[in-house]
C-alpha cells in the first residue's frame, strides 16, 4: 500500500469536527437573525415597562398597570393561535418585516400627546399580538438558514439570548424609563422595530413561502379551520404530542420566579432579593446550553431529554427545607440548568413538523406554553396566601416530576416506532458528518423526531 493511499485512509477514518459557535455566527443569515431578536424582543419588554410606568404614574390604579402589563400574555396566545399560521402562507422574510414595520407604526401612535389611557392599552395590546407571528416566522426560517449539524447550537444560542433579554430587560426599561421618561423609551422601542425591520430585510435571503404549492390542510376555511388543522397536526403525531408536552413542563418549573417576592420576604429580604431568586430561575441554562449543545452528541441530547426534565422539576423539592437565600439561589440555578433538555425537545419538534405547518406549531406549542404558565402562576400565588412560598415550589416541583417521569417513559416507547426512520434521514441531513450519530452509543432512540 502506497504512503498516499495511507494518508487518505487516515484522513477518511478520523472524524469530523464538532460544529462551533463560531462557525453559527460564521453564517451571514444567522447574525442577522440573532440581532433582529436582541432588538425586536428587547423593544418588547422596554414598551410593556414603560407603558405600564407610564399607567400607573398618570393613574395610580394597580389595576390599570396590571391589565397594560398583561399585554405580555392575553394578546399574544390570540397572535399566537390565528396569526401565527401566516408566517407559512407568506415568505417568512417577508413577514418578519411586516410586523416589525406594523409594531413601529403603533408605538409610533403611543407617542402622540394626551392619548387616551385606553388607547394606549390597546395599542400595547396590537403591538403584543404581533409578537408570536413574528416569533413563529423566525423560529420556522432557522431551520431554512441552519445547517442541522448547527441547529440545536443556533437555537441554544437564540434561547439564551431570549433569556438574558428576560432578566436585563425589564431592568433596564425600568432605568431607561426613570432617566429619559417614558415618551423616549417608547421612540427608542419603535427605533428597534425599524433597525429591526432592516436587519431582516438586507440580511435574509429572499424564500418563497413554505406552503406555496402544497396548501396545507386547513387553510383558506377560515382561521378556527384552519387552527383546528394545525392542532390535529401537533396533537395527532405520538411524537410531537409527547414533545409538546415535555416542553410545556416550563408551567412547574418557572413558579419560583412567580412566587420570588413573597419568597424572598420570608427570607427576610426585599427587591434585591426577589431580584437575584429571579435571576438565578433564568442562568443556569446560560451556563450550561454551550457545553450541552457543542459537546454532548445530537442522539445524546435526545437520550437524556426525558431524564433532565425529570431533573429540572425535582431539584425544586429541596426548597421544602426551607434554605437561605443562598442556597435556594443555587436550587434554582441547578434547576435551569438541567432545562437545557428544551434545546433537544426544540430540535426533535423541528424535524418532524413539516416545513409548510412549521410556523402554526411553534406558534400552537408558545400558546399552550403561555397558557400554562399563566394558570400555573396564578394557582401558585394563590397557594403561597396560605402555605409558605417554600412548599408551593416544592409542590410543584414534585408534581412535574411525577409528570415528566410518564413523558419520558411515554417518549422511550415511542422511540423503537420511529428511530430507525429518523436515523436515516438524520444521516442524510448530516452527510459527512454522519459520522458523528454512528459514535453515537446505541440505541438511536430519540432521534426519531428529527
Amino acid at each position: 500500500m502506497s504512503r498516499a493511499t495511507q494518508g487518505s485512509e487516515t484522513t477518511a477514518s478520523s472524524p469530523p469536527r464538532r460544529a462551533s459557535f463560531r462557525d453559527v455566527f460564521a453564517i451571514r443569515e444567522f447574525r442577522a437573525l440573532w440581532a433582529s431578536q436582541i432588538l425586536s424582543a428587547g423593544g418588547d419588554r422596554l414598551a410593556l415597562v414603560a407603558l405600564t410606568i407610564l399607567i400607573y404614574d398618570r393613574t395610580r390604579s394597580p389595576l390599570l398597570a396590571a391589565v397594560a402589563f398583561a399585554a405580555g400574555t392575553l394578546p399574544y396566545i390570540i397572535g399566537a393561535l390565528f396569526l401565527a399560521s401566516l408566517a407559512d402562507r407568506f415568505p417568512r422574510r417577508a413577514v418578519m418585516v411586516v410586523t416589525d414595520v406594523a409594531r413601529m407604526a403603533l408605538v409610533a401612535v403611543m407617542l402622540v400627546p394626551r392619548m387616551p389611557l385606553y388607547a394606549l392599552i390597546a395599542l400595547l395590546y396590537a403591538v403584543t399580538a404581533f409578537q408570536p407571528l413574528f416569533d413563529g416566522a423566525r423560529s420556522a426560517i432557522i431551520r431554512d438558514i441552519v445547517p442541522m449539524d448547527k441547529y440545536a447550537l443556533a437555537a441554544g444560542t437564540l434561547q439564551s439570548t431570549f433569556r438574558i433579554l428576560i432578566v436585563a430587560g425589564a431592568a433596564a426599561g425600568g432605568a431607561l424609563v426613570a432617566f429619559v421618561g417614558a415618551r423616549w423609551a417608547l421612540g427608542a422601542d419603535a427605533g428597534s422595530f425599524a433597525v429591526s425591520a432592516l436587519i431582516v430585510r438586507f440580511g435574509l435571503h429572499a424564500r418563497p413561502a413554505a406552503a406555496a404549492g402544497a396548501k396545507p390542510a386547513g387553510a383558506g376555511g377560515g382561521p378556527l379551520r384552519n387552527l383546528a388543522a394545525g392542532t390535529r397536526l401537533v396533537f395527532g403525531d405520538r411524537a410531537l404530542r409527547a414533545l409538546i408536552l415535555i416542553a410545556w413542563l416550563a408551567a412547574f418549573y418557572e413558579i419560583p420566579s412567580a412566587v420570588a417576592a413573597p419568597y424572598a420576604g420570608k427570607l427576610g429580604g426585599g427587591p434585591v432579593a426577589a431580584g437575584l431568586l429571579i435571576a438565578s430561575t433564568q442562568i443556569g441554562s446560560v451556563v450550561a446550553m454551550p457545553y450541552f449543545t457543542k459537546r454532548i452528541g445530537p442522539l445524546t441530547r435526545l437520550r437524556w431529554m426525558g431524564p433532565m426534565a425529570v431533573c429540572t422539576c425535582v431539584v425544586l423539592v429541596l426548597a421544602v427545607l426551607r434554605p437561605s437565600l443562598a442556597v435556594s439561589m443555587a436550587i434554582f440555578f441547578l434547576s435551569n440548568t438541567f432545562t437545557v433538555y428544551q434545546i433537544a425537545a426544540n430540535t426533535a419538534f423541528v424535524e418532524r413538523v413539516p416545513n409548510e405547518r412549521r410556523a402554526q406549531a411553534f406558534g400552537l406549542a408558545n400558546a399552550g406554553l403561555i397558557v400554562g404558565q399563566g394558570v400555573a402562576f396564578t394557582v401558585a400565588g394563590a397557594a403561597a396566601e396560605v402555605v409558605p412560598p417554600s412548599t408551593v415550589i416544592a409542590l410543584a416541583g414534585g408534581l412535574g416530576a411525577v409528570i415528566a417521569a410518564v413523558l419520558a417513559l411515554r417518549w422511550r416507547r415511542i422511540a423503537p416506532v420511529v428511530g430507525r426512520h429518523s436515523a436515516r434521514h438524520l444521516a442524510r441531513q448530516l452527510g459527512p458528518s454522519a459520522e458523528l450519530v454512528r459514535q453515537e452509543p446505541a440505541p438511536v432512540q430519540l432521534v426519531r423526531s428529527r
